[in-house]
């Protein structure tokens, strides 16, 4: 069965103009596909020439008649729902500003590892340390930290001891 193609708002060199501004590149190759289709080329060797199927090709034509331009972006898919709640995320901010306590979590400064973990515990989720980092990387937060202090330090001593070393 043939496929035409009833949509002719743009002409073929109007098409190629739309390919070059687009910024999805597979958008821009349906685009040039489809421009040659209308030059008057075969589907199949629009479809060889745009290094496609020819079933695809037909596929992405009756997508263009029924939407036009726009109708050749992909469109998002729906993936893999996140495990970590909006709620989860704002308390998971709050510990990451906060630092962790020594006494109670064990640790002078946050790793992933440790992050992954207090996750697992607090919210009954299974991540690991690669998504607590992607997490921390999208909430602006780096992997810069300051020196860690122990909590027995004597900063006073630490400053006489500064006053009074020999300058160099």
């Amino acid at each position: 069965m043939a496929v035409t193609l009833e949509r002719v708002d743009l002409s073929v060199s109007e098409l190629r103009q739309v390919a070059r501004r687009v910024a999805d590149p597979t958008q821009a190759r349906l685009l040039l596909a489809i421009a040659l289709m209308l030059d008057g080329w075969s589907r199949t060797d629009a479809a060889r020439a745009a290094g496609m199927d020819r079933q695809t090709l037909r596929d992405w034509v009756h997508r263009y008649n029924a939407e036009g331009v726009d109708g050749l972006r992909d469109r998002p898919r729906s993936g893999r729902p996140p495990q970590l709640r909006p709620e989860h995320f704002v308390e998971l901010e709050q510990w990451v500003e906060a630092g962790p306590d020594v006494a109670a979590d064990g640790v002078v400064r946050w790793r992933c590892v440790d992050l992954r973990d207090r996750l697992a515990e607090r919210f009954a989720v299974a991540l690991s340390e690669r998504s607590v980092s992607r997490i921390l990387n999208t909430r602006g937060f780096r992997r810069l930290s300051p020196r860690p202090r122990h909590p027995k330090a004597d900063e006073e001593a630490q400053d006489a001891f500064k006053k009074t070393s020999p300058k160099r």
